[in-house]
């Protein structure tokens, strides 16, 4: 007989302001392939990639619930045949794959390989925060724009949306690797926030960057990571960024982007998309269990902090629908988080 777990989802997708935009559920287990774990999820968080999935469907009516969240910290509950990597009993962390079901449910099952080991120090709700951003920023700077944990004191990063959750691990990494960061930051809220985790500078997106870089007197930006309305600073990213210099976005544009505009400076520029390994079965998706580890022995070893800044107990869909307005409010700093279910 299958068991039953409760779980939040949704038949269709509403705003989320409308009760059923996410429901309680009840659905059964999940069922392990070879190379899946089962998880006992004690927390989860919620990213930009949560609502815009569930808002962003037709809006006929699904004939079975769609259960999203990526984010999720728990323990392993049993393993695949093929698995090698964890055991029963193991505290992990992930951020899940993008065609499976998801995290917002008690039990989900996961391919081990893109799992690490969850820090020590970190209580649930810090470490539910962490995953899909820790993943973004660390394939961003070290993957694709090709930052080493070396010295890199003469080489000047500009992070445009510095107090998101990608940008709040993005900084860390970056001061790490010893680079000079100017995180963009337009409230006194969010500017505090990303001084607090280690930016050098501090500018506001809602303003000319061109300028405001300018008035720094720094050396050239050598890269740029974008977190936020690409189409909007465009023009300023190809002005600013330095000949034989790299950009990297999260955000997908809206309309065409020149990329003509960085011929001359002959500029890399390099889409980041932490799905994509899992998505396509890439042989690489090995790396984000090692990054996952790595991030956890960074926060064992007290070298980044935790970035929640909002907590919910427990996981229902109340709860997740206040999350969900949080990450919609164009105001959060930090991480959401939600932790523990109804017993």
């Amino acid at each position: 007989m299958t068991n039953k777990i409760k779980a939040v989802g949704f038949y269709q997708h509403l705003p989320v302001s409308e009760k059923d935009s996410l429901q309680d559920l009840t659905i059964s287990e999940p069922v392990l392939k070879d190379r899946d774990i089962l998880v006992r999820v004690d927390g989860v968080s919620v990213n930009p990639v949560d609502t815009g999935v569930r808002r962003g469907g037709r809006k006929n009516k699904l004939v079975h619930p769609r259960i999203i969240g990526w984010d999720s910290v728990g323990q392993v509950i049993s393993v695949g045949k093929k698995t090698s990597l964890f055991k029963p009993g193991d505290r992990v962390w992930y951020a899940g794959e993008f065609t499976r079901s998801g995290s917002n449910a008690q039990h989900q099952v996961v391919d081990e390989r893109i799992v690490g080991l969850a820090p020590k120090n970190l209580s649930n709700q810090q470490a539910a925060a962490v995953p899909l951003v820790a993943l973004t920023a660390y394939e961003s700077l070290f993957e694709k724009m090709g930052v080493t944990l070396k010295s890199n004191n003469q080489k000047v990063l500009l992070i445009i949306n510095g107090a998101g959750g990608v940008g709040s691990l993005a900084i860390q990494l970056a001061k790490l690797a010893g680079l000079t960061v100017i995180a963009t930051a337009s409230k006194e809220k969010s500017v505090e926030w990303v001084k607090k985790l280690g930016a050098d500078f501090v500018i506001d997106h809602h303003r000319d960057l061109i300028k405001q870089v300018k008035d720094l007197h720094l050396p050239e930006v050598d890269y740029i990571l974008n977190l936020n309305n690409l189409d909007a600073h465009w023009n300023e990213i190809a002005e600013i960024i330095k000949p034989e210099g790299h950009v990297v976005a999260t955000t997908e544009n809206r309309r065409l982007i020149d990329l003509q505009k960085l011929t001359k400076k002959r500029v890399t520029f390099s889409w980041e998309w932490m799905y994509s390994k899992s998505y396509y079965q890439l042989e690489s998706m090995i790396t984000q269990h090692n990054i996952l580890n790595n991030i956890k022995d960074l926060y064992e070893q007290r070298k980044l902090i935790p970035v929640d800044t909002i907590n919910y107990v427990p996981i229902n869909a109340n709860n997740l629908r206040k999350a969900h307005a949080d990450v919609e409010s164009g105001r959060m700093v930090g991480k959401v988080t939600l932790t523990g279910w109804e017993k």
